[in-house]
């Protein structure tokens, strides 16, 4: 099966500063542009942080006077999950930040354009991010994805779901006869209905559907003629270990 790569949701229109861009610089860039967060890039195009808006809020809330609570108090609810928006960074160091290198969160988490959506998602999601420069092999920035770009996948209409796992899961993959499945579609929630010749294939037909691209879940009304659950080689036990006392008492036939 064919999985969207990377490469086809990015934006490869990448608003990016290098580590000398100004605070104001920054701030004006992500205004203008109506985005969240950009990244930072050194004379070679490759990523080397990235700053969100966060960020730039740590460094306002850092300039308040000092007749207002303490900062670690203030910043407690301002500083992003360990690993923010991209990573380790110092809440104190940014509120007191005026250049893009002082702002940024490094090293960055960076995605391929030929990676999956899964990968991008598994990342986002252990790293707390929203958004991922996308580079090439030689790290270089080539676009950037955010978690509404993965979304998109989603709005994949049901019919051509359907005739993918027609095609490329039940047919191309499990050589079943065209009608032996019913699948239906309805708003990316799969049903699969009918009967398969092994338990075991059944296992593979569903998470097959499920890695479909748009793909919210998959109901699995399927039967089986055979369970192949428990076929399993027979394993032959290990000869007996016999002491010298059951030894001595045994008679030995011995060949002339």
């Amino acid at each position: 099966m064919k999985h969207s790569k990377i490469g086809s949701l990015m934006v490869d229109d990448v608003v990016s500063v290098i580590p000398q861009t100004s605070f104001k610089e920054v701030a004006k860039l992500l205004a203008v542009h109506r985005i969240s967060g950009l990244p930072v890039v050194d004379a070679d195009d490759k990523v080397l942080g990235v700053i969100s808006e966060s960020d730039l809020v740590l460094r306002q809330a850092g300039s308040r006077p000092e007749t207002e609570p303490a900062r670690s108090t203030r910043l407690a609810w301002l500083s992003p999950p360990a690993g923010g928006d991209g990573t380790e960074g110092s809440a104190d160091a940014k509120a007191q930040a005026v250049r893009a290198r002082e702002l940024m969160s490094q090293p960055a988490i960076t995605v391929q354009a030929d990676s999956t959506i899964a990968v991008a998602a598994r990342a986002m999601a252990e790293h707390h991010v929203e958004r991922l420069p996308v580079v090439d092999e030689e790290s270089r920035l080539v676009g950037i994805v955010t978690r509404r770009d993965l979304l998109q996948v989603f709005l994949r209409p049901d019919a051509d779901i359907r005739r993918e796992i027609v095609d490329e899961v039940l047919e191309q993959t499990l050589w079943l006869s065209p009608g032996a499945v019913q699948v239906h579609v309805i708003d990316g929630v799969v049903t699969l209905a009918g009967q398969l010749e092994r338990f075991s294939d059944i296992q593979v037909a569903v998470r097959l559907a499920q890695e479909v691209d748009g793909v919210v879940s998959v109901i699995d009304k399927l039967t089986y003629r055979y369970d192949d659950s428990s076929s399993r080689p027979v394993q032959q036990p290990p000869p007996p270990v016999l002491d010298d006392a059951r030894l001595s008492g045994m008679h030995v036939e011995r060949s002339p």
